[in-house]
């Protein structure tokens, strides 16, 4: 047990921060189907390892399934356990199903006369300052504007704006379109036609429009089995395109972030954006 317990840690401290970080994902049972009868179930986790559910499980509220003709299902069975949740998706329609958790909200942070006093008279280690007088996570303006006490001080606001996704193929393909919302995957390769040897090509948009020069890391599943997370970089080019030749089958797990002053609330002054995506890789 004691070497157990130590080569962990050697591991962890061998590794790079972003590979210590928690993860989002959902993990659907197949992403290519077929037959008049075709289901898929989809683990729902944030994780340390990827697609090994052991920190929490994801919330199910702002789960949003596009069938290929552009209606929204709900999903079927959904249940939340201690480290993941699980859904089932009916696939009556032929085509390409979109399969997100969306997630938008305000957080917001103060201080009060109170807080700085005790900052000044006692500051926090490591120079950071004292504490600081409160904060909100996901909240609504309305949140903003009742739990926010009124001799809040240095009040910053900030909107943010998420999408984990995976897509799942019954027969034929169909387009995958964006949204228009945010920070979304554009595919020019289709997500559920990918090869290992093979160079696959997507695109990122930011409210429709293309997204430049945000890097993007890719990571193959199965990190609790290896050491090296074998991460995959690129960066978006002028026209928000990527590029990104797979070099074994697997899961994919694929992340990128952005950030901008456009905001829909008056209060936030800084938008923050994320997309997760997992993308399945078979061999030839």
């Amino acid at each position: 047990m004691k070497r157990t317990t130590l080569l962990a840690a050697l591991i962890a401290a061998s590794l790079p921060f972003s590979a210590l970080a928690h993860k989002q994902w959902l993990l659907p049972s197949a992403t290519v189907v077929a037959g008049n009868d075709a289901w898929v179930t989809v683990d729902a986790a944030v994780s340390n390892q990827l697609y090994y559910p052991d920190h929490v499980a994801m919330r199910l509220d702002n789960v949003s399934i596009a069938a290929p003709d552009g209606s929204t299902l709900p999903p079927q069975n959904p249940a939340t356990g201690k480290y993941r949740s699980v859904f089932d998706v009916p696939l009556a329609q032929e085509g390409t199903y979109r399969i997100a958790n969306l997630n938008r909200g305000l957080s917001a942070r103060w201080d009060t006369p109170e807080s700085l006093a005790a900052a000044k008279d006692k500051p926090a280690a490591g120079g950071m300052g004292g504490a600081r007088g409160g904060f909100l996570r996901n909240a609504t303006a309305e949140d903003l504007a009742t739990k926010i006490p009124k001799n809040a001080q240095n009040l910053q606001v900030t909107e943010g704006i998420g999408r984990v996704e995976t897509f799942v193929t019954k027969g034929k393909p169909s387009t995958v379109a964006a949204t228009g919302k945010g920070l979304e995957l554009v595919p020019v390769t289709h997500p559920n036609d990918l090869f290992a040897g093979e160079e696959a090509t997507f695109k990122l948009v930011v409210d429709g429009q293309p997204a430049s020069g945000l890097e993007v890391e890719i990571v193959r599943g199965a990190t609790r089995y290896r050491n090296a997370q074998d991460e995959i970089k690129v960066t978006t080019g002028a026209d928000g395109s990527f590029k990104v030749t797979w070099p074994e089958p697997g899961m994919y797990w694929l992340e990128t972030s952005t950030s901008d002053g456009k905001t829909s609330t008056p209060q936030a002054r800084q938008r923050r954006l994320s997309y997760v995506a997992t993308l399945e890789v078979l061999p030839q």
